[in-house]
């Protein structure tokens, strides 16, 4: 069993989480009480860790309660008393419903984000169910929401475990704001307000903040405010919600965005629009922080699962360009790349080499696409008009820098610590983004220099990447490349291979009942892995998430960028025809899908795949 190595730290070095501790800090007040639905880690990769500490640095006393109990007495909501300034309430690092439901809405058993994983400590839909506590117990002070759960619905969105579609979660919850995407710029602008004895509902007009206000506030539609259909309207009509989404996706995405408006019955939402990105100096800021890295000593002798995949691992940048249809991140983080500095990536490979049980061996060199670090647009002037969602679909932006060079470079300096046996890269990383021909042979050069290194000295055995299917008109919805550059990557790969004597494998992932994706695309994703000699093994079925484009056609049918019908595999049985093509060298699978195959009227595919078996 992991231990968190707590010794060497005093109980000064973690954020309180009872009155205890609160008082051997010297504390008799709290200007903010944060309940999150994750356990307490003190690590940059956990949501109340970050804004607690940032906080921290500039005076401000916080505590944190990790998964209240919410079923008795309400002990926990009620042990620190009124807050100074305010209440702040996350669900966690994961929607609720994603953690708790499977794609076929069972529920799950496990909770990576709790104490050996034990489920049930949390409830569905946390945001809600926090704020309506403490809105009962404390009427009067501030409650702010943020998160990925606040975050993706904080308009109009189709919620797939009620199969409905829900309003922002603003009308819903009991909170005066909720902050949006990464939270660490408007969190101090509200709490230096707040102290400076503002009114929380005077707020109304903080970047990156989603506030309900009167319905006369509606303003006209212009470059800077954007209406979008009222509620009322996308629930009657799917295709207004289709239009709505390509707005918010679009705004989301853009370098300075209006700021957008929905009428919900007597209210208007509405959502500031998202901070610039990031300076190097901000970020770096937010991840010198003083984490201890580390669980808090309450939960000793436990393992956190989402903590130990994490532990060694280094994020480098936040954003991702890549726009992928069925993936939150860019709505989050937006798609400007927000880079850290390579002494603030060294220090915390430092902070990891002193780690107790640490053996020489970085898990994660990465961030949300391991290879976007210190990339952008060659000129901002045009990123600053850009409506793209995604800088590298349908092809990669011509303005878009895609040298490799301050990856490799940060390589270099990781493994040159005497301590470091190795560094992997375990974060996604885009082939076509590395393996893109820039016409510049200087920095092509480096790209394959990049390649041959990621592949020679960064894989831990196994390297997973994302091709997500085969055929290029699911792929062209999905917002990925052609499946043809997965095969130039896999050649590469095996020559990389080759050259050095390694053994290592190429992990594709795949999802099935994509929008888009009909049972004869899965039958033909089997044929191309069974070409491959390819077991599957990282696979899922779709699973909608709130503020997506693939989530978004799959309610409403419509592709919000053309308009166009779009194909839809939403029924149970339709969804099990497609996931068993996964499994094609599975015999207990094989007569249901030479029957399949029949029935669509293609023996050419019995034929490739099974060696001309035509079954019983």
């Amino acid at each position: 069993m992991a231990q968190n190595n707590t010794s060497h730290y005093s109980s000064d070095a973690w954020l309180p989480t009872s009155v205890k501790e609160m008082k051997a800090l010297g504390w008799d007040y709290v200007d903010v009480v944060f309940f999150t639905g994750d356990a307490y880690v003190d690590h940059p990769s956990f949501g109340a860790a970050v804004i607690g500490r940032i906080l921290q640095k500039y005076g401000y006393n916080v505590a944190i309660v990790p998964q209240p109990n919410w079923q008795d007495d309400l002990r926990d909501f009620k042990k620190f008393g009124v807050p100074r300034l305010f209440f702040a309430i996350s669900a966690g690092a994961m929607d609720s419903m994603v953690n708790h439901y499977t794609a076929n809405r069972r529920k799950r058993s496990d909770d990576a984000y709790t104490p050996n994983g034990r489920h049930g400590m949390r409830p569905d839909y946390p945001t809600i169910v926090y704020s309506k506590i403490l809105r009962e117990l404390y009427p009067n002070t501030p409650i702010i929401a943020g998160g990925i759960e606040a975050s993706m619905r904080r308009l109009s969105h189709y919620d797939y475990w009620q199969d409905r579609l829900r309003p922002s979660i603003m009308c819903d919850a009991f909170v005066d704001m909720i902050v949006y995407g990464m939270g660490e710029k408007p969190i101090l602008e509200i709490t230096q307000q707040l102290k400076n004895g503002a009114n929380i509902q005077d707020l109304t007009n903080i970047n990156q903040t989603v506030v309900k206000l009167p319905i006369d506030f509606t303003p006209n539609n212009d470059e800077n405010n954007i209406v979008l259909h009222d509620f009322i309207d996308c629930k009657k009509n799917k295709r207004c919600q289709s239009e709505n989404f390509k707005h918010i996706e679009q705004q989301s995405n853009r370098y300075s965005g209006a700021t957008l408006w929905q009428v919900h019955d007597s209210y208007v939402i509405k959502v500031n629009p998202m901070n610039p990105p990031m300076t190097t100096e901000e970020i770096d800021e937010s991840f010198d922080l003083p984490y201890t890295r580390l669980p808090h000593p309450r939960y000793k002798g436990k393992v956190i699962p989402a903590y130990e995949m994490i532990k060694f691992s280094v994020n480098m940048h936040r954003g991702c360009f890549g726009g992928c249809a069925f993936c939150t991140i860019s709505a989050h983080q937006g798609k400007f790349i927000a880079s850290r500095s390579s002494q603030s990536i060294l220090n915390e490979v430092k902070s990891i080499i002193g780690m107790s049980d640490f053996k020489g061996y970085i898990s994660d060199l990465g961030g949300p696409s391991a290879n976007m670090y210190m990339m952008g647009g060659k000129d901002l002037s045009i990123c600053k008009q850009c409506l793209r969602p995604s800088c590298l679909h349908p092809k990669p932006c011509k303005n878009l820098n895609t040298d490799h060079s301050h990856l490799l470079n940060i390589y270099t300096q990781v493994d040159s610590l005497p301590q470091i046996k190795k560094s992997f890269i375990g974060s996604g990383v885009r082939y076509d983004l590395s393996m893109h021909n820039t016409g510049k042979p200087e920095i092509d050069r480096v790209n394959a220099k990049y390649n041959e290194e990621l592949i020679k000295n960064h894989v831990s055995g196994r390297l997973k990447v994302a091709p997500e299917h085969t055929c290029d008109h699911v792929l062209n919805i999905m917002r990925k490349p052609s499946f043809s550059q997965f095969y130039d990557f896999k050649r590469l790969f095996d020559k990389v291979n080759r050259v050095y004597g390694l053994k290592q494998q190429l992990i594709p992932y795949f999802i099935s009942s994509h929008p888009g994706c009909r049972e004869i695309d899965m039958a033909e994703l089997a044929v191309e892995s069974r070409n491959l000699n390819m077991h599957l093994e990282q696979v899922q079925d779709f699973t909608p998430t709130p503020m997506t484009l693939a989530t978004e056609i799959y309610y409403t049918g419509i592709h919000p960028y053309t308009g166009e019908r779009v194909f839809v595999a939403t029924d149970k049985n339709e969804k099990l025809a497609q996931r068993k093509y996964f499994f094609w060298y599975d015999k207990k699978y094989q007569n249901d899908i030479i029957l399949s195959l029949k029935r669509l009227h293609r023996p050419d595919l019995i034929q490739r795949l099974f060696n001309g078996k035509r079954g019983d």
